[in-house]
Protein backbone atom coordinates (compact mmCIF):
# COMPACT_ATOMS: atom_id res chain seq x y z
CA UNK A 1 0.00 0.00 0.00
CA UNK A 2 2.83 2.36 0.92
CA UNK A 3 4.55 1.62 -2.38
CA UNK A 4 1.38 2.45 -4.29
CA UNK A 5 0.99 5.70 -2.33
CA UNK A 6 4.60 6.68 -3.02
CA UNK A 7 4.19 5.93 -6.72
CA UNK A 8 1.01 8.00 -6.78
CA UNK A 9 2.80 10.97 -5.19
CA UNK A 10 5.66 10.73 -7.69
CA UNK A 11 3.21 10.79 -10.60
CA UNK A 12 1.35 13.80 -9.13
CA UNK A 13 4.63 15.67 -8.63
CA UNK A 14 5.75 14.94 -12.18
CA UNK A 15 2.48 16.19 -13.59
CA UNK A 16 2.65 19.33 -11.47
CA UNK A 17 6.23 20.17 -12.45
CA UNK A 18 5.50 19.39 -16.10
CA UNK A 19 2.53 21.74 -16.02
CA UNK A 20 4.59 24.53 -14.44
CA UNK A 21 7.34 24.07 -17.01
CA UNK A 22 4.98 24.41 -19.98
CA UNK A 23 3.33 27.51 -18.50
CA UNK A 24 6.65 29.28 -18.02
CA UNK A 25 8.17 28.37 -21.40
CA UNK A 26 6.45 31.10 -23.44
CA UNK A 27 7.64 33.74 -20.98
CA UNK A 28 11.24 32.61 -21.42
CA UNK A 29 11.13 32.78 -25.20
CA UNK A 30 12.42 36.06 -26.67
CA UNK A 31 9.81 37.98 -28.65
CA UNK A 32 10.41 38.05 -32.38
CA UNK A 33 9.70 41.52 -33.72
CA UNK A 34 8.03 41.51 -37.14
CA UNK A 35 9.15 44.53 -39.15
CA UNK A 36 7.63 45.31 -42.55
CA UNK A 37 9.62 46.81 -45.41
CA UNK A 38 9.30 47.16 -49.15
CA UNK A 39 11.55 44.77 -51.07
CA UNK A 40 14.84 46.19 -52.27
CA UNK A 41 16.98 48.71 -50.38
CA UNK A 42 14.78 48.89 -47.27
CA UNK A 43 14.95 45.10 -46.94
CA UNK A 44 18.71 45.11 -47.49
CA UNK A 45 19.20 47.76 -44.81
CA UNK A 46 16.98 45.91 -42.36
CA UNK A 47 19.12 42.79 -42.81
CA UNK A 48 22.02 44.80 -41.41
CA UNK A 49 19.84 46.15 -38.60
CA UNK A 50 18.75 42.59 -37.80
CA UNK A 51 22.35 41.44 -37.39
CA UNK A 52 23.16 44.29 -35.01
CA UNK A 53 19.91 43.86 -33.04
CA UNK A 54 20.49 40.14 -32.46
CA UNK A 55 23.67 40.91 -30.56
CA UNK A 56 21.51 43.00 -28.22
CA UNK A 57 19.08 40.13 -27.71
CA UNK A 58 16.42 41.39 -30.14
CA UNK A 59 15.22 38.97 -32.81
CA UNK A 60 13.74 40.47 -35.96
CA UNK A 61 11.65 38.82 -38.65
CA UNK A 62 11.71 40.78 -41.91
CA UNK A 63 8.37 40.90 -43.75
CA UNK A 64 8.67 42.15 -47.33
CA UNK A 65 5.95 43.90 -49.34
CA UNK A 66 5.85 44.91 -52.99
CA UNK A 67 3.77 48.08 -52.72
CA UNK A 68 3.36 51.15 -50.52
CA UNK A 69 -0.12 50.30 -49.20
CA UNK A 70 0.11 46.92 -47.48
CA UNK A 71 2.87 47.73 -44.94
CA UNK A 72 0.63 50.26 -43.16
CA UNK A 73 -2.48 48.10 -43.50
CA UNK A 74 -0.65 45.12 -41.98
CA UNK A 75 0.75 47.26 -39.17
CA UNK A 76 -2.63 48.73 -38.32
CA UNK A 77 -4.18 45.25 -38.28
CA UNK A 78 -1.49 43.89 -35.97
CA UNK A 79 0.04 41.49 -38.50
CA UNK A 80 3.45 43.14 -38.05
CA UNK A 81 4.90 45.15 -35.16
CA UNK A 82 6.60 48.01 -37.03
CA UNK A 83 7.49 49.11 -40.52
CA UNK A 84 10.34 51.06 -42.09
CA UNK A 85 9.64 52.07 -45.69
CA UNK A 86 7.93 55.49 -45.83
CA UNK A 87 8.56 59.16 -45.25
CA UNK A 88 6.57 61.27 -42.80
CA UNK A 89 4.24 62.97 -45.33
CA UNK A 90 3.20 59.55 -46.68
CA UNK A 91 2.47 58.26 -43.16
CA UNK A 92 0.55 61.44 -42.32
CA UNK A 93 -1.56 60.99 -45.45
CA UNK A 94 -2.45 57.38 -44.59
CA UNK A 95 -3.31 58.32 -41.02
CA UNK A 96 -5.57 61.11 -42.25
CA UNK A 97 -7.28 59.24 -45.09
CA UNK A 98 -7.56 55.76 -43.59
CA UNK A 99 -7.87 56.49 -39.89
CA UNK A 100 -4.85 54.38 -38.96
CA UNK A 101 -3.57 54.76 -35.40
CA UNK A 102 0.08 54.81 -36.42
CA UNK A 103 2.94 57.07 -35.35
CA UNK A 104 6.61 57.49 -36.22
CA UNK A 105 9.15 56.90 -33.45
CA UNK A 106 12.45 57.53 -35.23
CA UNK A 107 14.03 58.70 -38.48
CA UNK A 108 15.77 56.16 -40.68
CA UNK A 109 17.18 57.02 -44.12
CA UNK A 110 16.85 59.54 -46.90
CA UNK A 111 16.19 58.15 -50.37
CA UNK A 112 16.21 61.22 -52.64
CA UNK A 113 13.64 61.07 -55.43
CA UNK A 114 15.18 61.58 -58.85
CA UNK A 115 14.24 62.40 -62.43
CA UNK A 116 15.35 59.78 -64.97
CA UNK A 117 15.11 59.34 -68.71
CA UNK A 118 15.89 56.94 -71.53
CA UNK A 119 15.44 59.69 -74.13
CA UNK A 120 17.33 62.76 -72.96
CA UNK A 121 20.63 63.27 -71.18
CA UNK A 122 19.84 66.73 -69.86
CA UNK A 123 16.58 68.32 -68.80
CA UNK A 124 17.10 71.29 -71.11
CA UNK A 125 16.81 68.84 -74.06
CA UNK A 126 13.12 68.27 -73.32
CA UNK A 127 10.82 69.29 -76.15
CA UNK A 128 7.48 71.04 -75.94
CA UNK A 129 4.74 68.63 -74.87
CA UNK A 130 7.08 66.03 -73.35
CA UNK A 131 5.46 63.33 -71.22
CA UNK A 132 6.37 63.10 -67.53
CA UNK A 133 5.53 60.17 -65.26
CA UNK A 134 5.04 60.84 -61.55
CA UNK A 135 3.67 58.64 -58.72
CA UNK A 136 -0.10 58.68 -58.29
CA UNK A 137 -0.29 58.52 -54.48
CA UNK A 138 -0.87 62.03 -53.03
CA UNK A 139 2.30 62.40 -50.94
CA UNK A 140 4.71 61.14 -53.60
CA UNK A 141 2.89 63.04 -56.34
CA UNK A 142 3.44 66.24 -54.37
CA UNK A 143 7.05 65.24 -53.84
CA UNK A 144 7.57 64.71 -57.57
CA UNK A 145 5.96 68.04 -58.43
CA UNK A 146 8.22 69.80 -55.93
CA UNK A 147 11.20 68.15 -57.63
CA UNK A 148 10.01 69.32 -61.05
CA UNK A 149 9.65 72.81 -59.57
CA UNK A 150 13.15 72.57 -58.05
CA UNK A 151 14.49 71.57 -61.50
CA UNK A 152 12.86 74.63 -63.09
CA UNK A 153 10.49 72.64 -65.31
CA UNK A 154 7.28 73.92 -63.73
CA UNK A 155 6.27 76.48 -61.15
CA UNK A 156 3.89 75.63 -58.32
CA UNK A 157 1.54 77.87 -56.41
CA UNK A 158 3.57 79.57 -53.62
CA UNK A 159 3.46 77.80 -50.26
CA UNK A 160 1.67 74.68 -51.46
CA UNK A 161 4.49 72.42 -50.25
CA UNK A 162 4.12 68.65 -50.00
CA UNK A 163 0.37 68.87 -50.59
CA UNK A 164 0.93 69.95 -54.19
CA UNK A 165 -1.18 68.44 -56.96
CA UNK A 166 -1.23 69.01 -60.70
CA UNK A 167 -3.93 71.63 -60.06
CA UNK A 168 -1.31 73.73 -58.26
CA UNK A 169 0.89 74.13 -61.35
CA UNK A 170 0.79 77.83 -62.25
CA UNK A 171 3.52 77.81 -64.90
CA UNK A 172 4.38 75.03 -67.36
CA UNK A 173 6.54 76.62 -70.07
CA UNK A 174 7.25 73.34 -71.90
CA UNK A 175 3.61 72.20 -71.72
CA UNK A 176 4.68 69.00 -70.00
CA UNK A 177 2.07 66.24 -70.03
CA UNK A 178 1.88 64.85 -66.50
CA UNK A 179 1.00 61.14 -66.28
CA UNK A 180 0.25 59.79 -62.80
CA UNK A 181 1.14 56.09 -62.38
CA UNK A 182 1.58 53.68 -59.51
CA UNK A 183 5.06 54.33 -58.10
CA UNK A 184 6.20 50.72 -58.43
CA UNK A 185 5.32 50.67 -62.15
CA UNK A 186 7.11 53.84 -63.21
CA UNK A 187 10.56 52.26 -63.83
CA UNK A 188 8.93 49.87 -66.31
CA UNK A 189 7.13 52.76 -68.01
CA UNK A 190 10.22 54.94 -68.40
CA UNK A 191 10.52 54.00 -72.09
CA UNK A 192 6.99 55.26 -72.73
CA UNK A 193 7.60 58.79 -71.40
CA UNK A 194 10.28 61.40 -71.81
CA UNK A 195 11.21 61.73 -68.14
CA UNK A 196 10.05 60.02 -64.95
CA UNK A 197 10.16 60.91 -61.27
CA UNK A 198 11.13 57.70 -59.48
CA UNK A 199 11.55 56.89 -55.80
CA UNK A 200 15.07 55.70 -55.06
CA UNK A 201 13.95 52.30 -53.73
CA UNK A 202 12.33 51.50 -57.09
CA UNK A 203 15.14 53.15 -59.09
CA UNK A 204 17.76 50.92 -57.48
CA UNK A 205 15.68 47.79 -58.09
CA UNK A 206 15.53 48.79 -61.77
CA UNK A 207 19.32 49.06 -61.96
CA UNK A 208 19.44 52.85 -61.84
CA UNK A 209 22.02 54.60 -59.67
CA UNK A 210 20.65 57.96 -58.50
CA UNK A 211 24.04 59.60 -58.04
CA UNK A 212 25.00 58.54 -61.60
CA UNK A 213 21.77 58.37 -63.59
CA UNK A 214 19.57 61.04 -62.01
CA UNK A 215 19.06 64.12 -64.19
CA UNK A 216 17.92 65.87 -61.01
CA UNK A 217 17.78 64.76 -57.39
CA UNK A 218 16.14 66.17 -54.30
CA UNK A 219 18.56 68.34 -52.39
CA UNK A 220 19.49 68.13 -48.71
CA UNK A 221 16.57 70.36 -47.70
CA UNK A 222 14.07 67.62 -48.61
CA UNK A 223 11.50 66.96 -45.85
CA UNK A 224 11.14 63.35 -46.98
CA UNK A 225 13.31 61.51 -44.48
CA UNK A 226 11.98 57.99 -43.93
CA UNK A 227 10.66 56.92 -40.55
CA UNK A 228 10.14 53.89 -38.34
CA UNK A 229 6.40 53.52 -37.65
CA UNK A 230 4.49 51.58 -34.98
CA UNK A 231 0.94 51.45 -33.65
CA UNK A 232 0.18 54.43 -31.44
CA UNK A 233 -0.61 52.20 -28.44
CA UNK A 234 2.83 50.56 -28.71
CA UNK A 235 4.99 53.67 -29.10
CA UNK A 236 6.36 53.51 -25.53
CA UNK A 237 7.19 49.81 -25.64
CA UNK A 238 10.90 49.59 -24.66
CA UNK A 239 11.55 46.88 -27.25
CA UNK A 240 11.45 49.55 -29.95
CA UNK A 241 14.31 51.42 -28.30
CA UNK A 242 16.47 48.39 -29.06
CA UNK A 243 15.29 48.50 -32.67
CA UNK A 244 16.11 52.21 -32.95
CA UNK A 245 19.50 51.67 -31.31
CA UNK A 246 20.36 48.98 -33.87
CA UNK A 247 19.14 51.08 -36.80
CA UNK A 248 21.13 54.12 -35.67
CA UNK A 249 24.31 52.10 -35.05
CA UNK A 250 27.65 53.00 -36.60
CA UNK A 251 27.66 49.64 -38.40
CA UNK A 252 24.44 50.43 -40.25
CA UNK A 253 25.63 53.95 -41.06
CA UNK A 254 28.88 52.55 -42.49
CA UNK A 255 26.90 50.05 -44.58
CA UNK A 256 24.75 52.85 -46.04
CA UNK A 257 27.77 54.93 -47.01
CA UNK A 258 29.77 52.08 -48.51
CA UNK A 259 27.01 50.02 -50.13
CA UNK A 260 24.81 52.74 -51.63
CA UNK A 261 27.58 55.23 -52.47
CA UNK A 262 25.53 58.37 -51.86
CA UNK A 263 22.23 57.11 -53.23
CA UNK A 264 20.84 56.47 -49.75
CA UNK A 265 21.91 58.55 -46.77
CA UNK A 266 21.54 58.25 -42.98
CA UNK A 267 18.63 60.42 -41.88
CA UNK A 268 19.38 60.56 -38.15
Amino acid sequence: MKKLLALYLVIIAALFLGGCGSAEAPQQEAKILKVGVTSGPHAEILEQVKTVAERDGLKIEIVEFNDYVQPNTSLDQGEIDANAFQHQPFLDNHVKDRGYKLVSIAKTVILPMGIYSDKVKKLDELKDGSAVAIPNDPSNAGRALLLLDQAGLIKLKPGVGAAASVLDIVENPKNLKIKELEAALIPRAIADVDIAAINTSYALKAGLVPARDGLALENSSSPYTNVLAVREKDKDNPVFQKLIKAYHSEEVKKYLVEHFQGSILPGW
